[in-house]
């Protein structure tokens, strides 16, 4: 077993106005950065098109309508300041719930150590009936719902370290006491969510807001008090929104992080994961807006996933 990969051309099919943030060159990028000789060994696969049902985990039809609807027949739309849809963000959107859906499914088979998704739109701002912050459904709190409901299990954590705080996950996963959900996030910032005191309504869901310019000097200790809750609640899947704009060059926000906090951040997860569901951690790409920023953070995170997934695998032969 190694690291899935997973991304889809329909990535590309997903437009917003010329300068906009969220654009076609994030996923370029990470191809490239991914076509390294250091990535030789990574498992690739097509992120498949999820069906309507899936997207229905966390969204009503309605939501799924409107997106529909509003997709134009040439250019782009706006849904609101942030969020644009063209011809083929809904393709892309299922496909990027697909690709997570399928490493899940993946992982729990064990057909591979832990897997990462490349896609875009992004799906962590997305709330039940509100696409926002650059994002139409919740991924990965679909992917959350098809652990629990699908594959069956019983305790699922959700990890979201992109600078800018998880609102629609939290607000998609509030009332479920089988996923914990923690993130860390630059405070204040966009969306103004995420205070110490939103803690779900089973008492699941840690947040972390960061001051900006804390750096990785401050989140580190942070993250491992979180991380020992988590550990407590005994996840049997560990999913990753791995959003890499908390790096010191993005130009969204300022938290001062670096590639080292990324391999950091990403060894402590995989530390959890090992303790607590046999290393299973799927990861899906969230924010991150310089380019190179990106390539080399996502570059550090998939490196870190490929050496776990290696040891484990040695492990498992001894």
């Amino acid at each position: 077993m190694t690291t899935a990969f997973f991304t889809h051309a329909t990535a590309l099919q997903h437009l917003a106005p010329p300068g906009h943030a969220e654009c076609g060159a994030r996923i370029e990028a990470v191809w490239a950065a991914l076509r390294a000789p250091a990535f030789d060994a990574l498992a690739r696969y097509s992120a498949p098109r999820a069906d309507d049902a899936e997207a229905l985990r966390c969204h009503p039809q309605r939501h799924l309508e409107r997106i529909r609807a509003a997709l134009p027949a040439e250019g782009w739309a706006m849904l609101d300041p942030d969020t644009y849809v063209s011809p083929g963000s809904l393709d892309a959107a299922l496909h990027s719930i697909g690709g997570v859906n399928a490493a899940v499914d993946m992982v729990l088979a064990g057909r591979a150590a832990n897997g990462f998704v490349a896609m875009r739109p992004p799906g962590h701002h997305a709330e039940a009936e509100a696409p926002m912050g650059f994002c139409l459904f919740g991924t990965v709190a679909i992917a959350a719902r098809r652990a629990l409901d699908h594959h069956g299990l019983a305790r699922v954590a959700v990890l979201d370290f992109d600078v800018h705080h998880g609102n629609g996950t939290q607000a998609l996963l509030w009332d479920e006491p089988r996923a914990i959900f923690t993130s860390s996030h630059q405070m204040p910032l966009y969306p103004g969510s995420g205070a110490t005191t939103e803690t779900g309504a089973h008492g699941q869901i840690v947040n972390i807001p960061l001051p900006p310019g804390s750096g990785g000097a401050v989140m580190r200790p942070l993250w491992q008090r979180a991380l020992a809750r988590v550990r407590a609640f005994a996840p049997e899947l560990v999913l990753v929104s791995a959003g890499f704009d908390a790096h010191r060059a993005d130009p969204l926000a300022g938290l001062g992080w670096t590639e080292a906090d990324y391999r950091w951040l990403t060894h402590a997860i995989c530390d959890l994961a090992d303790d607590c569901c046999g290393g299973r951690v799927v990861s899906t790409l969230e924010g991150g807006y310089d380019l190179t920023a990106l390539a080399a953070s996502v570059s550090a995170h998939v490196a870190v996933l490929m050496e776990r997934g290696d040891e484990r695998n040695c492990s498992d032969e001894l």
